[in-house]
């Protein structure tokens, strides 16, 4: 199973120092969400944008994740605007010959 990638972006319009204060408490949160194998954080501080890769087991669980109340959260916090959410199946094959980090892990 190659399970299912999530893209998420926004805009922010603190400061990186802020906004990496405010995702670090809610990392430990982000690490125990069902089905969710791992979450790249990204940022580019020069546009004011930033978001997240997320790697789920399959499409209920990201669907479960973005209708949870973490999602909600987020997107309610008034620091953030301008939400982009986009959803990918994984092209196992292509990405095995690559080593992209996309099979199960044990914990899973």
């Amino acid at each position: 199973m190659s399970g299912k990638i999530l893209q998420l972006n926004f805009r922010f319009n603190v400061s990186r120092a802020e906004y990496e204060q405010a995702g670090s408490s809610l990392a430990s949160d982000f690490a125990t969400v069902t089905g969710l194998r791992w979450k790249i954080w990204m940022i580019n501080e020069v546009e004011r944008e930033a978001g997240g890769i997320y790697l789920f087991n399959d499409e209920a669980s990201l669907k479960d994740f973005l209708e949870g109340s973490l999602v909600a959260q987020v997107k309610s916090h008034p620091a953030l605007s301008d939400f982009s959410v986009k959803q990918f199946d994984v092209m196992e094959d292509l990405t095995a010959i690559t080593r992209g980090p996309v099979k199960e892990s044990p914990r899973d």
